[in-house]
């Protein structure tokens, strides 16, 4: 199945990357590689994340990138996966969806 990120999602997405890469040199490019796989896993099997929480009367899932302690936060549609935020499992909150 096809995933698209929101606008908000991928800028996200491009700062944790961009995080990563600054802040992490011997790893610089784990949470490109983790990112890549969730991706891969998503779409092969949309259900693989938890149901996080409903949103406009579809489940929002979640999957969390395990070594750059990430989640992305997605939901399946008809004809694609949303992906609408990857946010930090560290911070203690989740994102506003």
């Amino acid at each position: 199945m096809k995933i698209v990120f929101t606008i908000e999602a991928e800028h996200q997405a491009d700062a944790c990357d961009a995080w990563w890469r600054q802040h992490r040199p011997s790893a610089s490019g784990l949470f490109a590689r983790e990112l890549s796989d969730a991706k891969g896993a998503i779409a092969g099997m949309p259900s693989i994340g938890r149901v996080y929480t409903i949103l406009d009367g579809r489940p929002v899932r979640r999957l969390l990138l395990p070594k750059s302690r990430n989640h992305v936060y997605y939901v399946v549609e008809e004809e694609c996966i949303v992906v609408h935020a990857v946010w930090g499992a560290p911070k203690g909150r989740g994102p506003n969806l």
